[in-house]
């Protein structure tokens, strides 16, 4: 008799290992799945970010591209991708516009005029701006 009720409770247990195996199998599914996914995106972040750079008109252009290449390193940065761009862009030039020289270049700074100072004017020049000194202050 407790031979009966001890394999009863053993068959529950068994149950519930395999139950508990199941859901741990398909909860390693989705973590690889859900990893595939990440770095598909963040793989096709770093090419939209270097087709900018290279002066992409269309990120659908993108399309084109076999990303399949292109692997993540330990450090968790993309491969390959610039080259995989430039290879586009040798391929079908008609995507990429042409790099604005004046995007990168800064305005000069803004700076007040500077006035002259009597030594570097000439004596027509200094007789017409003491006369306008004089007549501002008179």
């Amino acid at each position: 008799m407790t031979e009966q009720v001890k394999a009863a409770d053993a068959t529950p247990a068994a149950d519930d290992m395999a139950e508990l195996r199941e859901r741990a199998e398909k909860l390693e599914r989705q973590l690889a799945a859900l990893q595939r996914e990440t770095e598909a995106r963040l793989i096709m972040a770093e090419l939209k970010t270097e087709a900018q750079k290279a002066g992409i008109i269309d990120l659908d252009g993108l399309k084109l591209v076999d990303s399949s290449r292109l692997k993540l390193n330990a450090a968790g940065e993309v491969e390959g991708a610039a080259a995989l761009i430039a290879e586009l862009k040798r391929a079908k030039p008609w995507l990429f516009g042409t790099t604005s020289s004046s995007a990168a270049a800064k305005a000069p700074l803004a700076q007040p005029p500077r006035q002259k100072l009597a030594g570097e004017m000439n004596d027509e020049e200094y007789r017409t701006a003491r006369a306008a000194l004089l007549k501002r202050r008179g």
